[in-house]
């Protein structure tokens, strides 16, 4: 499983795959002028792990824009063929946008989702 970072910007998210923990972090805000560009190497990345790796992908995500949604179920579902993985969303309790952004991935896809509710900064 290759080392996957990218730095967080105004408009894009920080992903970055930690290896030692097996997690896999998408932490900020994802309004891209291109989504589909931006998403392209976390795809390509997640195409190359194997079915016997177990993974946990921690989403903390303020907002995201509707491209950034449509790359987020695509990224889904390339992951729904791991055995071995959860998906923990994050959210703040004052947020309920993000629950049900979270709920409507968890109805959609067929891997497990934990929602972490956290007080806002």
């Amino acid at each position: 499983m290759g080392q996957l970072h990218i730095a967080p910007t105004v408009k894009t998210p920080e992903i970055r795959f930690e290896s030692e923990a097996n997690r896999l972090i998408l932490q900020g805000r994802s309004i891209p002028e291109n989504a589909v560009e931006f998403y392209r190497p976390v795809l390509d990345w997640a195409a190359s792990l194997t079915s016997d790796q177990e993974m946990v992908i921690q989403v903390q995500l303020e907002y995201f824009n509707t491209s950034s949604s449509k790359c987020l179920l695509d990224l889904f579902k390339k992951l729904e063929a791991l055995e071995s993985l959860a998906v923990h969303w994050y959210f703040d309790s004052d947020d309920e946008d993000m629950l049900e952004a979270g709920e409507d991935y968890d109805h959609i896809v067929s891997l497990p989702f934990k929602f972490v509710e956290v007080e806002p900064e």
